[in-house]
């Protein structure tokens, strides 16, 4: 578990220090040679090959820095995986291809280190109610893994157990990322770290709560009961550290990628709605869009999973991102643009944006939201970025010099990331319709 935590275990005390020295050091390397890169590309006969390197080396170090790590590193490198608006130029998609394999399986805990959790959570005689269970994870992340196994009814169970150490790592990690952000703010030129870490503290240590994961999922469940689109496994128990939940059976997201056309526009149009949808529907923002959080089930709906990170929304989504949205989808001028974000709560007191920057900086959502009907693609999303960059170089901080509160951070990333995921998809879809019908704000006339 050492090597795996690098360095952290139950006793705590040397080893968080270690995971701090390891982040911090990792921020100042990172810092140092983009500082160095912007110095040298001044006097370069290549300036873009250049910083296209040195992106490179740089992702490179922080995969391999953050991939050995579980806890809050691991799950900061997953949110940033996530966030493309907050992140430099970077045409090439070298961050975001990096960090995306950060969300592939992690190695699992041994049985004999997470036996005592599951324990805590479900009483010494928790063998009476989970009569069977794989001693083998089938899945891990960030903060714990899943198991597979059979309640004392007979029905099959996905069995989630944070790992022991899951807090004090999350915590000493959060105050290393922290310190280690805010100091450096050339960590990555234009890159926006206080609300990085700013979500990172509120929404990671609402995920260690398996009660209030618990309590979003039966309301999720409960209000998508006995649909013929959607599947949300009911909650079966839920205690510290444990969360058991109905066994969801199908086939992950991607797989789809490889379907037929009709197969692949018909699943992508569920994906696409299911964000729109569940906090009209249940009052919660489901807002980890990664496609392992999706299956496709045997009889052809969407299942969802993982509520670990979501946001509670009772009125449904807020109808000031609808109106940024549609601000930019309608290409309204300058002044227009300025009056929607002043609106919305969004611009700092006193100080004026760079539309025209921050439209390129935005177009990844707002140019689907400016058609009937879009064609997601990863080539039209590389274009995105290699438009942008023109736009956000030097001054990209200027551009996105806007107060994000957590609604709107959080809204914004879940609609980037399944932006993201329906490029990946490869599909053309309705778009301005649906968020006509379903996001608030936007339809200017409803």
């Amino acid at each position: 578990m050492l090597d795996i935590l690098g360095g952290v275990g139950s006793r705590g005390g040397s080893g968080a220090a270690f995971r701090s020295a390891r982040i911090a050091s990792l921020v100042a390397g990172l810092a140092a040679r983009s500082s160095l890169t912007a110095v040298r590309a001044r006097f370069d006969g290549d300036p873009a090959g250049l910083r296209r390197r040195s992106r490179a080396r740089n992702a490179d170090s922080l995969r391999a820095t953050l991939g050995g790590m579980k806890g809050g590193a691991l799950k900061a490198g997953q949110l940033l995986s996530t966030v493309d608006s907050l992140f430099p130029p970077d045409p090439d998609r070298t961050w975001t291809e990096a960090l995306t394999t950060l969300q592939e399986t992690n190695p699992p805990l041994g049985w004999a280190e997470v036996e005592p959790v599951l324990r805590r959570g479900l009483g010494d005689r928790w063998r009476d109610s989970l009569v069977e269970i794989d001693t083998v994870a089938v899945a891990a992340a960030s903060l714990g893994q899943v198991h597979r196994g059979t309640w004392r009814d007979g029905r099959q169970v996905a069995v989630k157990v944070q790992y022991p150490f899951a807090e004090d790592v999350l915590l000493a990690d959060l105050r290393a990322l922290s310190v280690s952000l805010r100091l450096a703010g050339v960590v990555l030129p234009g890159l926006l770290a206080a609300p990085v870490v700013d979500e990172l503290r509120l929404r990671s240590g609402e995920e260690l709560d398996y009660v209030h994961e618990a309590r979003a999922q039966r309301e999720v469940a409960a209000a998508f009961a006995g649909s013929s689109e959607y599947a949300v496994p009911d909650v079966v128990a839920a205690a510290d550290g444990v969360l058991v939940s109905e066994w969801l059976p199908g086939r992950p997201l991607v797989t789809v990628a490889g379907d037929t056309e009709v197969e692949r526009r018909r699943v992508a149009s569920l994906y696409q709605g299911f964000a729109l949808l569940a906090p009209a529907r249940a009052g919660w923002l489901h807002a980890d869009p990664h496609p392992g959080n999706f299956r496709v089930t045997p009889d052809g709906r969407l299942g969802v999973l993982d509520f670990g990170a979501v946001v509670a929304m009772p009125d449904g989504l807020p109808p000031a991102f609808g109106r940024l949205v549609r601000a930019f989808a309608d290409e309204s001028t300058a002044a227009d643009a300025q009056a929607a974000l002043v609106a919305a709560g969004l611009i700092r007191p006193g100080r004026r944006v760079d539309i025209k920057s921050l439209r390129a900086v935005m177009s990844p959502f707002s140019e689907p939201a400016r058609h009937e009907v879009f064609a997601f693609s990863p080539s039209w999303l590389r274009s995105c970025f290699a438009r942008d960059e023109a736009a956000r170089d030097p001054d990209y901080t200027a551009a996105m010099g806007l107060t994000l509160p957590a609604e709107h951070l959080m809204t914004q990333r879940v609609w980037l990331g399944v932006i993201g995921v329906l490029c990946r998809l490869d599909v053309t879809l309705p778009v301005r319709p649906v968020l006509s019908e379903l996001l608030p704000g936007f339809d200017v006339n409803g």
